[in-house]
């Protein structure tokens, strides 16, 4: 335990005003907007390192490299008008359910380094839980969305998923405490909206299959 300690202080004095809450919020920040807006994510904090906005911990550091920047641009640039597009949105949710979590767990995992295996292990776990429950919500939301033959509810839901995901950056590293307050009501209303939606989609299943005829228990 003293060791632990011991290497949280020396995380905290090498990170210039991260302190331990900034650090935990951070962490849990970008596993969380990692499971809606991967590439916005990884742009973002990177561009805010190169900026001297945020002093990215040395776990984070490779986002602020130019090849990084250059990729996750390119990315975010492709993925800003895939996600706005009704079916096409699910289509690159389905797509990156492979990537987004394990990433949203390396990504916080990487705010307090490779040196303490520990701690690594903790804060990977919290960043891809947190990206799993946001992946979650976002996809079954989108789905049910695609419900509607209008695409403004996509655009919507788009505009205000690219909104969250930058806030929620900027809220954990300016008010950290602020932002865990907010975590725990949004994550109270992803559950809620997982319940609802996804007792939704399956009644629009049961009665697409009434209509086809197609037995099922």
């Amino acid at each position: 335990m003293n060791s632990v300690t011991a290497w949280l202080h020396t995380q905290i004095q090498s990170s210039t005003y991260l302190d331990l809450p900034t650090l935990l919020a951070l962490a849990a920040a970008l596993g969380w907007a990692s499971g809606i807006r991967l590439y916005a994510v990884v742009f973002a904090t990177g561009t805010a390192g190169v900026l001297g906005w945020l002093p990215l911990p040395p776990g984070l550091q490779l986002l602020q490299h130019p090849a990084m920047l250059a990729a996750s641009g390119a990315m975010l640039f492709v993925e800003f008008f895939a996600d706005k597009i009704p079916g096409l949105d699910s289509l690159w949710d389905a797509l990156h359910a492979v990537i987004r979590i394990p990433a949203g767990a390396a990504l916080a995992a990487g705010v307090f380094g490779a040196d303490n295996a520990t701690i690594g292990a903790v804060a990977a776990l919290l960043g891809g839980s947190l990206a799993a429950t946001s992946f979650a919500t976002k996809a079954v939301t989108r789905a049910a969305a695609n419900t509607s033959p209008e695409p403004f509810s996509n655009i919507g839901l788009s505009l205000l998923e690219d909104g969250l995901t930058l806030g929620a950056l900027w809220l954990a590293t300016h008010y950290p405490v602020a932002f865990g307050i907010s975590l725990c009501v949004v994550l109270a209303i992803s559950v809620w909206l997982l319940v609802v939606l996804w007792r939704f989609l399956m009644a629009l299943v049961r009665r697409v299959r009434a209509w086809f005829g197609v037995n099922y228990v």
